[in-house]
């Protein structure tokens, strides 16, 4: 047969295949479904662990085992993202009500991460078992796994939204979810409230649940935002820290406010961010009340204590922490979830609205299964009680007959061709019979103890039970307002057992108000080294080791803790930094990468000119670049809040690379040098003060492959290096700029 080759556009298939792969990323890994409010990994962790009997009234398992289990029946995509799950779905600082039950080091709020999967073990939570998975066997459609050798359920028959009860968050191909936790009684009482009211609006929804209720605790600062985050299902929560103040009680001791609860974004390596950034605050004079910090969280809850000096303002302290550290944050809110097959962004009606479809769907399909076994069971009683009516003329055909059978054929159409009867007046009545063959069966297996008067009596009070369950379900099929009743009912059991009382305190709450400007200002030290660490020193400290630390830094600068410090790169750019924000260290104390304090990238700039803005006032800089341009720029241009503004217009492929301070002093010529040993000294009025946007004017001409390197003020007698010699400036002729002819070259 020959060989059949396809052509086709290498970017349409390129975009028909990470189509693809983006929609199973969003639909069957990285999105929730809604009706559950499961990630499909989380699913089949749960389902895995129900159908390994780890239960919550069963010894707990390796989790290994399960991790292994899981992913050999279920789950394709690595052991390391199922335990990963296992462990998250058992912590209760990150859920509100943890689905699995740990045992072992599951890490910690501080960021501790979990021990390997071959140490820990777990099982599922009473809370999992009775509201995840109850009539799991009834009450949803199952498809077959990846191995198609066994099958895993659609979705969980979960009876409450879990979806809005412990959130979610993940990042598909192109879109992301983020929905925060709720507490659960709340939002028992919503759905209760919503059975009666589907056309509830939403600000009648938070009057009974005002809002999220995070694992963490603290507050939620932007109530009046809720309705519209709730509306629309996206927008952002301002969190914060709360705090507990204990005065001076005996002498000796100090004013102590301590952190008890966090943000929520703040969980893991966040705490000790507020423990450094907090420190740097108290180094800098930013926070000088503060004497020591320390942390005293366990297992319960966050405790992270201040020393403070005595009658320290405290709400300034506080505006303090929450303006400058993580202790007041953002939570993105945006909750996507797969509705219908489809990814979609859902306001609190639309969740509410798909979760009681969801349960009218699951208490359908239940009751129509437990409605077939009970008329089952029904037939099968209804042929006993008969049998035990007429026992005289069952005994006689069963006595009578050689085979089963023979019995069999009698009992269902009544046959008698096969039974001999040892009392001829049974034969009449032995014709009549009629039973069905689930019948037959029940009567033919009946052990003799049934005819006793206490099992008969008891058989037919199965009898009436038995009816009346078969007329409750079919009115649980039939009638909306009766599936209604049995929602309400549950999740009024499942919030008196499982309710607990709110964390997180929701208010609209006063903008957090720090005067930087009130810090009472004092002279310092910017120090950089040639790594490119940074720190802030005091007067005092350099002036004692000036020698040693003009030696081992790049740049020292002068300057008020107040100032600003002002970083042009040879793209063209420039970064700021307040002083404020730089740490305040000890001389051999490590500084902090300049990069992380800007937006300046070390790895694709490199700085040419760093001073103070203050140093700079009434003062212009000259720009050079290495194509010859120059500019004069007056340092008001530079006079911005902006962390990153451009300093100079560069042609493509050109690069800033010298700047010189213009003082406003006798001096009235200028140099500039070329890396292949040219000179040009000329009248400085040549060049012109102009915007930082623009480009400048031609200052030499360049041979080829040569570049502008240098440019200083001629004044007094400045001398300066040119591959290894003395070039006194004063003693070059004065030329014409742009001018070939007038170089000197050295």
């Amino acid at each position: 047969m020959a060989e059949t080759i396809l052509k086709t556009e290498y970017s349409e298939e390129m975009q028909k295949s990470y189509l693809d792969y983006s929609m199973s990323v969003i639909t069957s890994r990285a999105v929730p479904d809604i009706r559950d409010g499961l990630k499909p990994v989380q699913r089949r962790l749960l389902y895995d662990m129900n159908d390994l009997h780890v239960n919550h009234d069963k010894k707990e398992m390796k989790s290994a085992r399960i991790a292994g289990d899981c992913m050999g029946r279920f789950h394709p995509h690595g052991d390391s993202s199922i335990y990963e799950t296992m462990v998250v779905m058992s912590q209760a600082f990150k859920k509100s009500v943890p689905l699995v039950d740990g045992k072992g080091n599951f890490g910690s709020i501080e960021g501790d991460s979990a021990a390997a999967y071959r140490y820990t073990e777990a099982k599922l939570q009473e809370f999992t078992d009775e509201v995840f998975l109850r009539d799991i066997d009834k009450a949803v459609e199952y498809v077959p796994a990846y191995t198609n050798t066994e099958n895993e359920p659609v979705v969980l028959p979960v009876r409450i939204p879990n979806f809005l009860l412990n959130g979610s968050e993940g990042i598909a191909v192109g879109m992301t979810t983020s929905t925060p936790c709720h507490n659960l009684k709340e939002l028992c009482e919503l759905c209760i409230a919503y059975v009666d009211n589907p056309s509830m609006t939403v600000e009648e929804m938070l009057e009974i649940m005002p809002g999220p209720d995070f694992p963490t605790g603290g507050i939620i600062a932007n109530k009046s935002d809720l309705p519209g985050i709730y509306k629309t299902g996206s927008g952002k929560l301002k969190i914060r820290g709360r705090f507990e103040y204990e005065p001076v009680k005996k002498r000796g001791e100090k004013d102590r406010l301590t952190v008890t609860e966090i943000p929520y974004t703040m969980i893991g390596a966040g705490i000790g961010k507020f423990m450094q950034d907090t420190a740097e605050l108290a180094e800098s004079k930013k926070l000088p009340e503060l004497i020591d910090i320390g942390n005293a969280s366990s297992g319960d809850g966050v405790s992270i204590f201040m020393e403070l000096k005595k009658d320290s303002d405290i709400e300034k302290i506080k505006n303090i922490l929450y303006k400058k550290t993580r202790l007041e944050d953002t939570f993105g809110v945006n909750m996507l979830a797969i509705c219908d097959g489809r990814p979609e962004v859902m306001g609190l009606p639309r969740i509410l609205e798909e979760w009681l479809k969801f349960q009218h769907g699951i208490i359908d399909k239940k009751y129509k299964a437990l409605l077939l076994k009970e008329e089952d069971r029904r037939e099968i009683q209804e042929g006993l009680i008969r049998a035990c009516n007429i026992i005289d003329v069952i005994i006689a055909v069963i006595r009578g007959a050689r085979l089963r059978k023979d019995a069999e054929k009698c009992l269902m159409t009544g046959d008698i061709s096969g039974i001999t009867f040892k009392d001829k007046q049974y034969e009449e009545a032995a014709k009549l019979l009629d039973f069905t063959k689930r019948q037959t069966d029940a009567i033919l297996d009946m052990k003799l103890y049934r005819l006793i008067g206490l099992e008969i009596l008891e058989l037919e009070k199965a009898y009436k039970k038995t009816v009346k369950a078969i007329k409750d379900y079919k009115k649980l099929i039939a009638e909306k307002t009766a599936r209604d009743e049995l929602i309400k009912e549950d999740l009024k059991a499942i919030s008196e057992k499982y309710g607990t009382p709110r964390k997180t305190l929701i208010e609209d709450s006063k903008e957090a108000h720090y005067d930087e400007q009130a810090i009472e200002e004092a002279p310092c030290v910017f120090v950089m080294d040639k790594m490119g660490y940074c720190k802030l020193m005091d007067v005092a400290t350099y002036e004692r080791n000036m020698e040693t630390v003009d030696l081992e830094n790049r740049f020292v600068i002068r300057c008020m803790n107040t100032d600003k410090i002002m970083i042009f790169t040879n793209k063209g750019y420039m970064h700021q930094v307040k002083c404020l924000n730089i740490p305040l260290k000890k001389m051999r104390d490590k500084g902090v990468p300049i990069d992380n304090l800007t937006k300046y990238v070390a790895s694709e700039e490199e700085i040419i000119f760093i001073d103070a803005f203050d140093n700079l006032k009434n003062k212009n800089l000259a720009f050079l670049t290495e194509s010859g341009y120059v500019k004069q720029v007056p340092i008001e241009e530079f006079d911005t809040n902006n962390r990153m503004v451009s300093a100079t217009k560069l042609e493509d492929g050109d690069y800033v690379s010298a700047i010189e301070i213009i003082e406003e002093i006798a001096q009235n010529t200028i140099a500039i040098w070329t890396d292949n040993g040219y000179f040009l000294r000329f009248a400085l009025d040549d060049i012109p003060v102009l915007k930082k946007a623009t480009k400048g004017v031609k200052g030499i001409k360049l041979g080829k492959n040569a570049k502008a390197i240098g440019i200083k003020l001629v004044a007094g007698d400045p001398v300066v290096k040119f591959k290894n010699k003395e070039i006194h400036l004063h003693a070059l002729k004065t030329g014409v700029r742009g001018s070939q002819g007038t170089k000197q070259r050295l």
